[in-house]
């Protein structure tokens, strides 16, 4: 698969890409990198997409950002920075976890930009921070994003060779082994200078709206709350051990039409868990 690198809303971007046609963006989250969407990629190819997956801001190969910044308005002026950068006037969005936060920024913030939303793992809409709020459960499984925001969050996420990413893997897809090759494709990102710090930073700027650049205030209250005008998709794992499948998307917040999709057996990676499964019905989506 081809790896080249592209100029982004200043960060240059280390790409993966496969065939031709219209452009279809392919947003990962964390612990992650654009490795596991390798299947998606070639699935989207051969249905006649020019597949790309963006190493995200701060996960190398892409450089740490000279900026500092990753507020979810940053992660959509990326998103609408690559479709721009790769010469499209639209272009299909599909993200995951984080990957997803991103995606959805995007479409909120221009949705003109994007023919069609497809989100994986990380529901829209208020319900998540309500739970993390008043939720036990919730609260519980998100237990990691109080860890990561706290002045240790850096050095439990990097100790014994990022084993927390092992840990991750395995209480959020409960039963499914990852292949070593995959992990250690992770770990080999996240080894680099200043990629636990920037990975960590996501969820420093999700909770601490002090860090957040004030200049993009608008764009930051759109990015968070605004309507989803594009025809979207919303996939879950039933076994997600990270967020419940029992919290909502906010389906009116989606005027041009929600599909949800409940994939049973799989969890939080539900794209490396039944690969063929969840592309079947990605491009069965897109196919309409």
């Amino acid at each position: 698969m081809a790896t080249r690198r592209i100029d982004a809303n200043n960060v240059a971007f280390s790409v993966l890409e496969e065939g031709e046609g219209e452009l279809a963006l392919c947003l990962h989250g964390f612990p992650d990198t654009a490795h596991s969407f390798a299947p998606l990629l070639r699935a989207l190819a051969a249905a006649g997409h020019h597949a790309v997956a963006p190493y995200m801001r701060g996960y190398a190969p892409t450089p740490v950002p000279a900026d500092g910044r990753y507020q979810t308005a940053v992660l959509g002026q990326d998103v609408l920075a690559l479709i721009e950068a790769f010469g499209a006037s639209k272009a299909v969005v599909i993200g995951h976890d984080w990957g997803a936060a991103a995606a959805y920024a995007a479409a909120a913030i221009s949705p003109a930009r994007i023919s069609r939303l497809v989100t994986l793992a990380v529901p829209y809409g208020a319900d998540l921070f309500r739970r993390l709020i008043a939720d036990p459960v919730q609260q519980r499984r998100s237990w990691y994003m109080y860890l990561l925001t706290s002045p240790l969050g850096e050095a439990a996420l990097a100790y014994d060779d990022f084993h927390l990413i092992d840990r991750l893997w395995a209480d959020w897809s409960p039963g499914f082994k990852p292949e070593p090759a995959d992990i250690e494709a992770i770990k080999a990102s996240f080894r680099q200078p200043g990629v636990a710090d920037a990975a960590c930073a996501y969820y420093k700027h999700a909770f601490l709206p002090s860090l957040h650049d004030p200049a993009l205030a608008a764009l930051q209250a759109r990015a968070g709350s605004a309507a989803i005008e594009v025809p979207s998709l919303y996939l879950h794992g039933s076994l997600d051990g990270c967020i419940g499948s029992e919290v909502e998307t906010e389906t009116s917040l989606f005027p041009a039409g929600l599909r949800i999709a409940l994939v049973h057996g799989v969890g939080h990676f539900l794209h490396v868990e039944k690969p063929d499964e969840v592309n079947r019905i990605i491009l069965d989506f897109l196919r309409e």
